[in-house]
């Protein structure tokens, strides 16, 4: 009882009541809390800020569809008779660490390095044995659908960078199918995507010119400041 009457507002705990020392750990107070209003969602890819909704893959459509080559013609001609070169600007594009060169070298190999040969094999049929001809197109046959899982492994990294969905359908049975259609339409949706990119303001801060100092000059300022000087009251500081 405090002074005046009133209760008072603390309660005295017994030896029973307390709480014992065993019911709590070390570092059990120490537990971090989990807020939902603070976790963030991020892409693994490219580390942007993701809705709540997004749910992968991404519903984000393509620029252009996989036959409106016609759209840019440069790409178009480009893909038809140099499917090659097409490739290995793609790349580069997409991966700044890798020259153009090596998977153009590569597709020209394998993809019309083996158009080639089916050409050859086939304007040699009289001549060439059935059963060598028949092995040199399971031969072909297997490479197309290899190298068409290669393409597609990059057209799934473009897919990744951007969100993209499936158009018109796997990125490897894309390539396997639709091998040009799906290049030009590769190098379309890079070429707005950095056109968009590149539309963006950017503030442009020249440096200040270059201030060179002379001997010479400094001696003809340092006579006409010595008479200025003169004229000036003369200060004089004194210990205190």
């Amino acid at each position: 009882m405090e002074e005046g009457g009133n209760q008072s507002k603390y309660v005295k705990l017994t030896k029973d009541q307390a709480p014992l020392e065993e019911d709590i750990k070390p570092g059990e107070l120490n537990q971090p809390i989990h807020v939902p209003q603070l976790v963030i969602h991020k892409c693994n890819e490219c580390g942007q800020v993701l809705p709540e909704s997004f749910e992968p893959p991404a519903d984000e459509p393509w620029t252009s569809g996989i036959f409106g080559c016609a759209e840019d013609r440069d790409s178009c001609w480009t893909g038809l008779f140099c499917p090659c070169v097409l490739f290995g600007r793609n790349i580069e594009s997409l991966r700044e660490d890798t020259p153009w060169t090596t998977p153009c070298v590569c597709h020209a190999i394998f993809v019309e390095g083996g158009i080639a040969l089916a050409v050859a094999t086939a304007a040699c049929h009289g001549i060439i044995d059935p059963s060598t001809s028949f092995l040199i197109g399971e031969g072909l046959l297997f490479g197309w659908w290899m190298c068409g899982i290669y393409t597609g492994l990059f057209r799934q990294s473009l897919q990744k960078k951007y969100h993209l969905k499936n158009s018109p359908c796997d990125p490897c049975l894309a390539h396997c199918c639709l091998h040009w259609c799906a290049l030009c339409q590769e190098h379309r949706e890079m070429k707005n995507r950095l056109s968009d990119n590149a539309a963006m303001p950017m503030t442009i801060v020249n440096p200040p010119p270059i201030q060179e100092m002379n001997a010479a000059s400094d001696n003809r300022e340092s006579v006409p400041s010595s008479v200025d000087n003169t004229e000036q009251t003369n200060l004089e500081m004194q210990a205190l």
